[in-house]
């Protein structure tokens, strides 16, 4: 029995190996530029094994895409549903979960932008954004502060596109900002820990805008 155990212990070893190593090289290259010897070589194991484990690099993507989209709604799909914060927390949180994650990993935001562009039915099928735009706390608490006139626009598509252009856009444009302004990641990086804060009271702002 012990001995079927380690076996197992190598077995998932080898898994986690070879998708560890599929993360990275699809979050670096994107699906099409990516070859499965790729992530064999980044594995450290022979291509043979990787087949073995994984027929097909689409079989393989498609494991990464479901755990990279968990990683990246994972720290906001609690806030949405959340029915004891308040509309004005949830946004905190929203914002402090996005930029912790972008900033920690930046590979995540470049691939799922590239990756929804260019094969966007493998995302289509996975990503709860609908359940997310129409039966959450968020969607109820956004649709109550309409109707009580505290939002002055309707559209909550307009709501999240605002605070994802807020949040993402400077990840997307660190290169450029930090040529700029002669940034050190040091310095990017408090920047956008100052953002945690501003980012809340710049959306309620634009909420009550006409």
């Amino acid at each position: 029995m012990k001995k079927m155990g380690k076996t197992e212990a190598v077995d998932v070893s080898t898994e986690d190996k070879i998708k560890n190593a599929a993360r990275i090289v699809f979050h670096k290259k994107g699906y099409a530029a990516t070859r499965t010897r790729d992530i064999a070589e980044e594995a450290g194991i022979n291509l043979a094994l990787l087949n073995y484990y994984f027929r097909s690099k689409e079989k393989l993507f498609k494991v990464i895409v479901l755990e990279t989209t968990s990683d990246f709604f994972g720290c906001v799909i609690g806030a949405f549903k959340d029915e004891n914060t308040t509309f004005e927390k949830k946004i905190e949180v929203l914002v402090e979960n996005y930029i912790t994650m972008f900033t920690k990993k930046p590979d995540i935001l470049f691939f799922i932008l590239s990756e929804i562009r260019n094969r966007p039915e493998d995302w289509l099928s996975i990503i709860p954004a609908r359940q997310m735009l129409t039966s959450s706390a968020f969607i109820r608490q956004f649709q109550e502060k309409v109707a009580a006139g505290e939002i002055k626009e309707p559209n909550p598509l307009h709501f999240v596109m605002n605070l994802l252009g807020l949040t993402a856009f400077p990840i997307l444009a660190k290169p450029f900002l930090s040529a700029v302004a002669d940034l050190s990641d040091k310095q990017f990086n408090r920047l956008m820990q100052e953002r945690k804060k501003m980012i809340p009271v710049w959306m309620e702002k634009m909420m009550k805008m006409s």
